[in-house]
């Protein structure tokens, strides 16, 4: 049994001045791994202080030195980069070779993201060359909260944690309690780094406690918060009565829009994409909304795509997914999938119940409904599973209708042959993002919604200022 109940504040691992014990549980097996502290208000306490403190000497340091700590941080994270696979996989369920090149890995493009976005960024600049009296600076907002999810916990802390400290702020991570022993394992990388004392502090809790204590702290600046739609809601009416900024990234309802001239690949791709990390995803493309001359043919794709993936554990090697992160998610996956069974969705893969052979664990059938409407629950709730909606469509516009009928507004994905096509549709989208024809982001792109998707941008240049403050000043002696 690991005992992980320290916190990392003001540079040193301390023990809980009010926590609560909590267990951690490994998907796979159900059973308690570990044990964490959940602080309390005198844990909060103490990290903001510890933050405010770091605050005046961190904010004037230059970009140079930052630049110097980012990439220190982003060469031991590397160098125990399987480390942090291992850590995640058992923590949320991930099967390990995935944990450790999507889960930890792939997070070194947002630190060469951030870095390239820090080599050119201006913090102080003239308004415009025809005004040189005026004078534009970006400076600190000050502590920041940072809280974060558990499906994909590294890629979320480094997109806070790292253009907090490059922008000059001063940072208190409450990462999920469902998945906390891979964020004391970037504290440690942050140590190993050199990060300086209440520079980057780390404490354990659960929402409606620390997560509830960072966002209405009066000490804390702004509050970045990845996670559901509802917790966002409660972190913005408690960040209200300080006017803190308060910046969102929640929940989503991915519409993947396949035409009839879509490439051969285009469902069998859609489905795993929407199963990836067994369909924990903000962004997954969970509804998939397919061209009436092609629907039928796509439905037997999806069926056949979605029975020939295997379901195991964490150690087993080969292209799987695994168990959802724990049993409340497991419920309410089961809860969703009955009520499309209910309300007259075809099953046409998966369904209810664990999949054959397997008695312990949360893991979930992979699951395929077709022949659904836009007003069936499974349209219009994020599952956070692996389960897929499908449903077909005539007309250009009515796909467009139906995929921006959702209260979500994260990612939706577009897969024609036709480039004019392609490029009025997104236009048309009211999301975030667009990918068309699978083609991904690249390393510094804006990640964020629409909606009640969120606010705010991460990544590249749009996650370095949603930490500064922009000011202006008049009369600047010319030089």
């Amino acid at each position: 049994m690991l005992d992980k109940r320290q916190f990392y504040i003001d540079g040193q691992w301390v023990a809980p001045l009010a926590g609560t014990d909590r267990a951690v549980i490994d998907p796979s097996t159900e059973q308690h791994f570990a044990t964490i502290s959940l602080g309390g208000q005198a844990d909060t306490d103490f990290a903001v202080a510890a933050a405010r403190a770091a605050f005046p000497s961190w904010r004037t340091s230059t970009k140079t030195q930052r630049i110097d700590l980012v990439r220190s941080i982003f060469d031991v994270y590397m160098r125990r980069s399987d480390e942090m696979g291992a850590v995640i996989s058992r923590e949320v369920g991930a099967p390990l070779e995935m944990s450790k090149t999507q889960q930890a890995r792939t997070s070194s493009s947002h630190f060469t993201g951030f870095l390239d976005a820090l080599e050119t960024f201006e913090f102080e600049r003239p308004l415009r060359p025809d005004t040189p009296h005026d004078r534009i600076l970006y400076e600190p907002i000050g502590v920041a909260a940072l809280i974060t999810p558990w499906n994909w916990p590294m890629k979320q802390i480094v997109l806070k944690v790292i253009p907090a400290l490059a922008s000059g702020c001063t940072a208190v991570l409450k990462p999920s309690e469902q998945a906390p022993l891979s964020a004391m394992l970037f504290a440690e990388i942050m140590h190993e780094a050199g990060v300086p004392a209440g520079v980057f502090n780390l404490l354990n809790g659960d929402g409606p406690g620390v997560g509830a204590q960072l966002s209405g702290h009066r000490d804390v600046d702004v509050v970045s918060f990845t996670g559901s739609t509802d917790a966002g809601r409660a972190i913005t009416r408690a960040g209200a009565d300080t006017v803190k900024r308060v910046r969102l990234e929640l929940g989503g309802k991915g519409a993947n829009m396949i035409f009839a001239d879509a490439h051969e690949n285009a469902v069998p791709n859609g489905v795993m994409r929407c199963f990836n990390n067994s369909g924990q995803s903000c962004n997954a493309p969970s509804r998939m909304l397919v061209e009436q001359s092609r629907y039928a043919q796509a439905v037997e794709e999806a069926k056949a795509t979605a029975e020939a993936i295997t379901v195991g554990g964490t150690s087993e090697v080969g292209p799987h997914i695994g168990p959802v992160v724990n049993a409340a998610q497991f419920d309410k996956i089961q809860t969703l999938i009955a009520s499309g069974i209910k309300e007259g969705a075809r099953l046409v893969a998966g369904g209810l119940g664990r999949p054959e052979g397997i008695e312990q664990g949360f893991y979930v059938r992979p699951t395929v409904f077709a022949d659904c409407t836009p007003d069936m629950t499974i349209m219009r709730t994020e599952i956070f599973g692996p389960v897929l909606s499908m449903m077909a469509f005539d007309t250009e516009d009515e796909a467009i209708a139906i995929a921006n009928d959702t209260d979500y507004g994260l990612t939706n994905y577009v897969q024609t042959a036709n480039p004019d096509r392609a490029q009025r549709i997104s236009r048309d989208l009211r999301s975030g993002m667009v990918e068309i024809n699978e083609q991904r982001r690249s390393t510094g792109a804006p990640f964020g919604g629409m909606k009640q998707s969120g606010t705010g941008r991460e990544g590249g240049i749009w996650g370095l200022e949603e930490f500064l403050e922009v000011r202006a000043i008049s009369g600047w002696p010319a030089d």
